[in-house]
């Protein structure tokens, strides 16, 4: 069994972090104060080739595989500070580029990808609506056939990219009766007519990440923007989410290990009375926790990459990982900031960013309860 990356992998690792240090952290103390989305860093990320990480090179992409992309975006955690910038760039890739890729037909592939790809184009995934929470599939939303389109009403809430997005990944009821299999998924452009988008949402944290309300009203989309067969959007939905929980949190694992790293350097030369906290064993000790929790992270979140790379069955894996990463995420967050004292509180110093940011990763890509209850349910 070998734990290490191959030469190849984690030359990519290295060529992330070192992109991310020098060209992502552009006033990001200020953009996250005033709700600011980086274009220029979105660009960036592509000319690096990130959207395209997981696409085919016949489409733009770089044709690699998910271990390349946990290790590419645990590099680019550990390097670049604006995460609301990377929470987005995750979005578009995880949730509407993978399910176009896997499930889209040659036309829409064709048309979209390379503009996805190539920073051009800037995707949104709405499925969650104001009355659903956690419960995904009890959708409002209407795909009502036509000849050569459907016509989609309703609305949607808590769309990242939202305000931002050129095209956006719809799931809607095609047969209100159908539950689970009476869903389809669509991809409609912003300039569809009956569709609208409402101002940004005003979030705690990731606050570079735009996200707003949508509503459809008679919204017409081509029947050939339809990814996937018709009632095939929810198994297409919990294909996503597999993907979209294994490696959402990649770049938390080298922010966990950045702010380790930063909690170390303080410690040893912060000095009271003399001496460097680090000598205290109340520091001491939560260093030691903040090392358990990366590490124990960085293994969940390879063996989930792994199972999606060999096309293995990686439900348990996958929850797993978001589970464990988010929770270690925010309380490394919370311990960093008791190592820094009352300077962690100011906003100069950038762990009260760091711990804002933190407090979504329980909930978004389905809460820790949620993770909870499919762990519990694969055991029982």
């Amino acid at each position: 069994m070998d734990f290490s990356l191959t030469e190849h992998q984690d030359d990519f690792k290295s060529s992330a972090l070192e992109f991310a240090r020098s060209k992502l952290n552009d006033a990001v103390q200020e953009r996250d104060k005033n709700n600011e989305f980086s274009r220029s860093g979105w660009e960036a990320c592509a000319d690096f080739g990130l959207q395209g990480v997981l696409v085919p090179e016949k489409y733009g992409g770089l044709g690699l595989d998910a271990l390349y992309y946990a290790a590419i975006m645990e590099g680019i955690g550990q390097g670049c500070k604006d995460n609301g910038l990377v929470f987005s760039v995750n979005a578009h890739i995880l949730t509407c580029i993978l399910p176009l890729l896997l499930h889209g037909s040659d036309e829409l592939k064709e048309n979209y990808l390379p503009g996805l790809v190539s920073g051009e184009l800037i995707a949104a995934n709405a499925m969650t609506e104001p009355d659903s929470g956690s419960d995904v599939y009890a959708l409002r939303t209407s795909a009502v056939k036509g000849n050569d389109h459907y016509l989609l009403n309703g609305s949607k809430t808590f769309v990242t990219n939202g305000p931002v997005a050129d095209v956006i990944v719809v799931y809607a009821a095609t047969n209100k009766g159908g539950g689970f299999f009476g869903l389809s998924c669509f991809l409609v452009e912003k300039n569809s007519p009956g569709l609208f988008i409402g101002e940004k949402i005003e979030k705690m944290g990731l606050r570079t990440s735009p996200m707003s309300e949508l509503g459809f009203n008679n919204c017409k989309v081509p029947a050939s923007n339809l990814i996937g067969e018709e009632g095939a959007g929810g198994l297409l939905f919990s294909s996503s989410m597999e993907w979209e929980r294994g490696l959402i949190l990649a770049h938390c694992v080298g922010i966990m290990d950045r702010l380790l790293s930063d909690c170390r350097n303080y410690a040893r030369t912060r000095k009271i009375s003399g001496q460097p906290i680090s000598s205290h064993q109340s520091i001491s000790h939560k260093l030691a926790e903040m090392k358990v929790r990366v590490e124990t992270s960085r293994l969940l979140l390879y063996k989930a990459a792994w199972c999606k790379t060999m096309k293995k069955p990686a439900t348990l894996e996958t929850s797993l990982a978001k589970l464990s990463i988010s929770e270690s995420y925010i309380e490394n967050c919370r311990e960093a900031m008791q190592i820094y004292g009352g300077y962690g509180y100011m906003v100069e110093y950038e762990l009260e960013r760091e711990l804002r940011d933190a407090l979504a990763s329980s909930l978004y890509s389905g809460t820790s309860e949620i993770q909870r209850n499919i762990i519990s349910s694969l055991l029982l």
